[in-house]
């Protein structure tokens, strides 16, 4: 029962958050340090999702060729501004067929 406690603190934070977002005033908004804080945290957020899903099993450390390939993939693809739908088809077919070669 504690993790459902635990579940609807966080709902409940969570929009608390956004109904903050949502109620402040328009001159916070436009600060400039808010709003380079807005671009930014999306994309660390991303990246430490990236991060985690890419080099933790099980909650450890883990490294393993499919998935450094699958990335590495997708980094090529992004530098060759490839979209963002071809970036993610290009990390996952680099991905399985790694997984097929190495068993």
């Amino acid at each position: 029962m504690t993790v459902w406690w635990a579940v609807a603190a966080v709902c409940a934070g969570c929009y608390a958050l956004k109904l903050a977002g949502l109620s402040a005033p328009q001159r916070v908004l436009d600060h400039p340090a808010v709003r380079r804080f807005a671009e930014l945290v999306p994309v660390a957020l991303l990246a430490a999702l990236i991060a985690v899903q890419m080099f933790s099993e099980r909650g450890a450390l883990a490294f393993d060729a499919p998935r450094t390939a699958g990335l590495a993939a997708a980094v090529v693809a992004l530098l060759l501004r490839a979209p963002f739908l071809a970036v993610l088809a290009s990390a996952a077919v680099v991905t399985a067929l790694v997984r097929v070669l190495l068993g």
